[in-house]
């Protein structure tokens, strides 16, 4: 809708959301900053914020927006089911970057679903209102997480490339002896080395892999200690140690949970 405002007072320039915010935009005017990156908003996108985010908007004076705006406060689905389920939906803690692209067909549906929650809204209040607003913005969500999971396969070129530096950079780190001072690399890491969200990358992952991040982590390390096993003579401690474990049982335990056998079993196999 045309009605949305935007001030040009200094003091917005930074907000602190405290607030679940879900935001389709039609023509927005100006740039809008997340972390410390902008990004450029002349395209059609949908984003989301959760309480605890600070959003900066560049102001100038012919900031112009048009679109749909869902806020509501978390109290609001407080004793609903919702209130634990919309922590599922990693879209709330990705970067402005990672916005969601609409087709038409996609920005139609949102955009009729956003109409029928202004609906309720306006209407008199009773006893259902609010169960039916939510039960709105259950389905909107919905729909949401299955439109992203269509851009991770639909955009191939971006997410393959991605998918490849992030093969290349968790290589790299078992390759040098970083695993061994720094111990297994944790997903914030890999996700700032290839400056996205840790969730962004675990759902895009997740989408054409059928991985999670950690699951990627776990696959590099007990290939790695299959390689050491055939191809060296070190004991099993010192493989253990060579790849970031403190105690060579926590070694011993981990890889017999992924292969089903112990690393001196599946050494002496090749033997």
């Amino acid at each position: 809708m045309d009605e949305i405002k935007c001030t040009t007072n200094v003091a917005f320039r930074s907000l602190l959301y405290n607030l679940y915010s879900i935001c389709i935009k039609k023509d927005y005017k100006g740039k809008l900053k997340y972390g410390q990156q902008y990004y450029d908003f002349d395209s059609g996108t949908m984003t989301f914020f959760a309480p605890g985010q600070i959003v900066a908007t560049e102001i100038t004076d012919d900031l112009h927006v048009s679109g749909w705006w869902l806020v509501f406060h978390p109290d609001f689905i407080r004793n609903y089911a919702l209130a634990k389920a919309i922590k599922n939906y990693g879209y709330f803690s990705y970067a402005v970057n990672e916005a969601l692209h609409l087709s038409d067909k996609e920005d139609a549906m949102i955009t009729a679903l956003m109409k029928n929650i202004e609906q309720e809204y306006r209407s008199r209040i009773d006893n259902y209102s609010q169960d039916v607003v939510i039960s709105q913005i259950e389905l909107l969500l919905t729909y949401c997480n299955r439109f992203y999971s269509r851009q991770f396969i639909t955009r191939k070129n971006a997410e393959n490339d991605l998918l490849i530096k992030f093969e290349t950079v968790l290589s790299s780190y078992f390759e040098t002896d970083q695993v061994k001072q720094l111990g297994l690399p944790t997903v914030q890491y890999l996700s700032e080395q290839l400056h996205v969200s840790s969730n962004y990358l675990g759902d895009m992952l997740k989408t054409i892999t059928g991985q999670s991040t950690q699951q990627h982590i776990h696959e590099k390390l007990i290939e790695k200690a299959k390689e050491i096993l055939t191809t060296t003579s070190l004991s099993v401690s010192e493989i253990a140690y060579e790849l970031g474990f403190e105690y060579p049982q926590s070694f011993n335990k981990f890889f017999k949970n992924k292969t089903s056998v112990t690393p001196l079993a599946f050494r002496q196999s090749f033997n």
